[in-house]
């Protein structure tokens, strides 16, 4: 039986392959759209970065590749062995620059992001009441249009932020990509599991 791996369709894509390449591991290649793909022995799923976690978590897949930050919001039990060093960014808190705006005087914060779980938890814990609004994308326009007060967004480079005209003002939490394994898995199939988190821990040595 194959072990089914979890794969996000987005920024840890590449990262993924030049892992698995990189260590003569399979890797699905001229697929087209298919979503599940078998490959010398692995089986793997490519799935929206947020639902990488919900695969492995119920056991759909044994292990999967996820970002610290989607982890963060999920809030998922799965088993995580390994930083795998590549996709880091931040999660920050952004405002409009310029704007003076601190939220530790305001009397209620909006907040729009696509991480209300971790907002909600990063407010809470500073006593600030806060109204979260969840957007699905594009959530650096939302300060100047209106919408909200500041933001919770993942930066890499902070050039979006600065191109949307927000600043940083405070960091929320650090992210790089971890490989996660099913608790169940973990167990059940240790000798392939293993030799899997051995293989890409040798990645980074």
């Amino acid at each position: 039986m194959s072990l089914t791996v979890a794969l996000s369709k987005g920024k840890l894509l590449a990262g993924s392959e030049a892992l698995f390449r990189g260590r003569g591991l399979p890797f699905p290649g001229g697929e087209g759209r298919k979503l599940v793909v078998p490959v010398d022995g692995l089986r793997f799923l490519f799935v929206k970065d947020m639902d990488v976690p919900t695969y492995v978590e119920y056991g759909v897949a044994d292990c999967g590749i996820a970002g610290r930050d989607v982890l963060l919001e999920t809030g998922s039990d799965v088993y995580e062995p390994l930083d795998l060093g590549f996709g880091r960014c931040r999660l920050v808190v952004a405002r409009l620059r310029g704007s003076g705006f601190a939220y530790d005087r305001a009397s209620t914060v909006r907040v729009a992001t696509k991480y209300p779980r971790v907002t909600s938890a990063h407010f809470l814990d500073r006593g600030v009441s806060v109204e979260v609004v969840r957007l699905a994308g594009s959530v650096e326009i939302a300060p100047g249009l209106g919408l909200a007060d500041c933001i919770v967004d993942v930066v890499e480079t902070g050039r979006t932020l600065e191109e949307n005209g927000l600043e940083p003002v405070e960091e929320v939490a650090a992210s790089s990509a971890r490989l996660v394994v099913n608790r169940a898995s973990f167990h059940a199939r240790r000798d392939e599991v293993g030799r899997l988190i051995e293989t890409l821990r040798s990645a980074k040595q």
